[in-house]
């Protein structure tokens, strides 16, 4: 299905930020040194770059708006507007040479994500949204549909992902209530460690039934809440809050209200 219409002119500039993102990320793909970062987690050159480039086209084309991202400090704006970057989501896979890692790119107005772009440039594939819009798919021969979530019900007959089992049963130790992954991992039909943002756009796409995270920050999750919510799919944290999103400390996404719940009650923290 063809696009009905132009993408705003919000929508527009986002895709060519994760544009710009691609260009600093792919030629040091494969290439690059990792270093370690005070909390822990990896960075590469590629992460710090493609975020100051993103930076400063948005200082460019608007300067009033707030930046938000994760490897430099935040901007405050001085309207409505901020854009929230992850210039590498999946720096672990990036740093391995897996092609699986994103560049996260969305819009908030007052707060709230109004646009996502999921930008996929190791697969040349990229799932974009708008609030009203609906949920596209860019795939890398230029072909672009329009996506919806599946239509599963019931855990047991549902593909389930995850990115990790940190902070649940199986790794409780950076967690004061780990969540139930046995549990969700038994009681799925099949279980994948996909990982990231990639398996959130595949639950747009419906190729995913539900996928968990069991730690996010801001910049994880605002682009992938408007793409899941345009694909027609439900979103909450893994104790079902829906409440302020964006600061959503974990991120389970799905199909349909009736899978969402069951997931929620087996991942249901273990006190």
């Amino acid at each position: 299905m063809s696009d009905p219409r132009p993408p705003s002119p919000f929508l527009q500039f986002a895709l060519q930020l994760a544009g710009a993102a691609a260009a600093e990320i792919m030629p040091r793909f494969q290439n690059v040194v990792v270093n370690t970062k005070v909390d822990g987690t990896p960075v590469t050159e590629a992460d710090l770059e493609a975020e100051r480039v993103m930076r400063e086209l948005i200082g460019v084309i608007f300067p009033d708006h707030g930046i938000m991202g994760e490897e430099h400090p935040e901007v405050l704006g001085g309207g409505e507007y901020t854009w929230v970057l992850d210039p590498i989501d999946g720096t672990a896979s990036f740093a391995l040479g897996v092609p699986t890692f994103g560049t996260l790119v969305a819009l908030l107005k007052n707060g709230h994500p109004i646009l996502g772009v999921i930008n996929l440039p190791g697969l040349k594939e990229t799932v974009y949204a708008e609030l009203g819009y609906g949920c596209w798919f860019l795939n890398r021969f230029g072909e672009l549909s329009r996506q919806s979530v599946s239509t599963t019900k019931t855990l047991d007959s549902a593909m389930v992902s995850t990115t990790g089992v940190y902070c649940t049963d199986i790794d409780p130790k950076q967690a004061k209530t780990p969540f139930n992954m046995t549990a969700l991992i038994r009681g799925s039909s099949k279980f994948r460690f996909v990982g990231d943002c990639l398996q959130h756009a595949l639950v747009a796409r419906g190729l995913i039934d539900a996928a968990f995270d069991p730690e996010m920050n801001p910049w994880d999750n605002a682009a992938i809440i408007p793409c899941i919510l345009e694909a027609g799919g439900s979103v909450s944290d893994g104790s079902g809050n829906t409440d302020n999103l964006l600061f959503a400390k974990s991120l389970l996404t799905s199909s349909t209200p009736q899978l969402h719940q069951e997931a929620l009650a087996i991942l249901r923290p273990v006190t």
